[in-house]
């Protein structure tokens, strides 16, 4: 990941805090249903925003994934409301796979120890 602007982080944390407020309270797709949204990454003019997100169960993560983008427009504009920019960024969301990755490791070292004793 490249080491974003102070300014792009700031904005992104914010982004992330309004976005995870709008899901919470006024998105009604239940394809969305109990997401988490783990970082946003801003471009540095922040006009692009790519908002990862994870899932209790990874198998309701495409579905999840195809609600947040037909929602993409709605959510962008009650950003806009919440958020004073000059230019509210675009959406893109992707799936978070690094709590997936980072329990598969774990169990992985769970047994190579549990091997060795």
């Amino acid at each position: 990941m490249a080491r974003r602007s102070g300014r792009a982080q700031k904005v992104g944390d914010q982004v992330q805090r309004e976005l995870s407020e709008i899901l919470r309270r006024e998105l009604r797709d239940p394809r969305v249903g109990m997401v988490t949204l783990t970082a946003v990454e801003m471009s540095a003019d922040c006009a692009h925003a790519t908002v990862y997100f994870t899932c209790l169960e990874p198998a309701h993560a495409a579905q999840a994934a195809q609600g947040l983008r037909r929602a993409c427009g709605f959510l962008r504009s009650r950003l806009a409301r919440r958020i004073k920019l000059y230019v509210t960024p675009e959406l893109r969301f992707a799936y978070d796979e690094s709590i997936e990755r980072g329990a598969r490791l774990s169990s992985l070292i769970d047994r190579a120890v549990k091997k060795g004793d």
